[in-house]
């Protein structure tokens, strides 16, 4: 059984990422700090190492220079946030197998893993992995369509292109969906049974963009000390889903544009071609048209990619399907928090219908697993929901909030989300929906002791 080291100095995180790989199979160790990760190396080979970049004793490249004098060989993989992309690439420099960012789905931290613990064992280990996770979540990841006209064109749409092996470009907002009908497209077709598997192109930095693709060989550039399987051989039979694919560099363009007229690939380093058989779903939230005509798109690659369009509608725009996704991620909501609240008062069904939802879906979502965790009933008042999602329905907060101090509430709403995510203020800060520096702000406010 792989020994896999996690360095994170998150400890919910931590143990939620540990529960996770245990449950694929792993034995995992875990260290909150380099100076404990860099003890247990002492006494342990581990098969695989996953270490967050920022650490609170030690820079995360320099624990990586520290783990390569003890272990040279054994690969690491560095977890860092998206604005942190350039120090993903120094740390590929320094010998870093590869990098994912936070917030990552875990098909790509599997993935990464399976890449990194059989790369000299090829595609078929990473292949069977991925299949057997891919039966597994494709009922959760299915999502729902609606009730609504622009809902059941959609899901026309889905079935209708879904047999097919058009490649289709998915535009819409941000939130609206667009990878949840990428996979409903792939999960109705012949490749169903093989993988799918999804890269944010805005993600990957461009000086890395042509291994993260296609793969390299091993000394194919400083710090490649293994060969890597690249996202177009992960996934050969299924499908690629390139998400924000507007975000890619000119270059990295013509490359894409090559791979699919040809449906070969080379690695990084290889002179080989290697045939792939993939079916590519693209999505954006921007107008490729206008980015073509503009110059920063390439429009032979517009329309190899535009075989078959599906615009995505923004949830303002489908009302009548809102009491459904609320309904949907009240569910998913209880089960992830463990809770057992069973609606919403007449008066957040209200403030619902009224308010825009300039984040689509997912702050539909957001809004309703915050009310969960915060709900002490079993059904969701207004009290529970967050300023902007109030401030639109008019009501007169001095009125309805007189029988109860306004600041008490919130303190005491503060105080349960940190105790539910242990004390981890970003986490806390991200389901109360504010920055985390406004929540110091207000720990401060309140003389919190926490």
């Amino acid at each position: 059984m792989p020994e896999i080291l996690i360095i994170e100095d998150d400890i919910p995180f931590c143990n939620l990422l540990e529960r996770f790989l245990q449950r694929h199979g792993f034995k995992i160790t875990a260290a909150h700090s380099a100076e404990d990760a860099i003890s247990r190396l002492q006494t342990t080979v581990f098969s695989l190492i996953i270490t967050d970049l920022r650490l609170p004793d030690l820079n995360g490249i320099q624990l990586l220079e520290n783990i390569k004098k003890i272990h040279s060989k054994v690969p690491v993989v560095v977890m860092t946030v998206h604005a942190e992309v350039t120090s993903a690439v120094t740390a590929m420099k320094k010998g870093a197998f590869d990098y994912i960012a936070k917030p990552f789905i875990p098909e790509e931290m599997l993935l990464v893993i399976k890449s990194a613990l059989n790369a000299d064992l090829g595609i078929q280990a990473i292949a069977e992995s991925t299949n057997r996770m891919g039966h597994k979540n494709k009922q959760r990841q299915a999502g729902i369509y609606g009730i609504s006209e622009s809902a059941k064109q959609l899901q026309e749409y889905v079935q209708l292109v879904a047999p097919t092996n058009m490649s289709v470009l998915v535009s819409g907002e941000s939130g609206t969906g667009k990878e949840v009908v990428a996979r409903q497209i792939h999960n109705h077709s012949k490749r169903a049974e093989q993988r799918f598997i999804a890269v944010d192109c805005g993600a990957i930095p461009k000086e890395l963009a042509t291994s993260a693709f296609f793969g390299h060989t091993k000394g194919s550039f400083t710090g490649a000390t293994q060969e890597k399987l690249g996202h177009f051989e992960a996934a050969d039979k299924g499908t690629l889903f390139l998400d924000e694919i507007g975000n890619l560099s000119y270059e990295n363009q013509i490359q894409l544009l090559r791979v699919l007229q040809e449906r070969n690939i080379k690695r990084l380093g290889s002179t080989q071609e290697i045939s792939v058989d993939v079916r590519i779903i693209a999505a954006t939230n921007e107008d490729l048209q206008q980015l073509v005509c503009q110059g920063k798109f390439r429009e032979d690659l517009f329309h190899r990619l535009n075989e078959f369009s599906i615009e995505m509608p923004s949830l303002r725009n489908r009302v009548d399907d809102l009491p459904l996704f609320c309904y949907h991620f009240l569910e998913k909501a209880n089960q992830q928090l463990q809770r057992e609240v069973q609606g919403f008062s007449p008066e957040v069904e209200a403030a619902f219908k009224k308010y825009k939802w300039p984040g689509n879906l997912r702050e539909l979502q957001n809004v309703i697993k915050r009310a969960v965790l915060l709900t002490q009933g079993t059904t969701i008042e207004k009290e529970v929901l967050p300023d902007p999602v109030i401030s639109e329905t008019g009501w007169d907060s001095n009125k309805e909030n007189a029988t109860f101090s306004r600041v008490e509430y919130e303190k005491k709403q503060i105080l349960r989300v940190l105790e539910h995510t242990n004390f981890n203020k970003t986490e806390a800060a991200k389901l109360l929906q504010i920055t985390r520096k406004t929540l110091y702000n207000k720990i401060n406010q309140y003389n919190m002791d926490v």
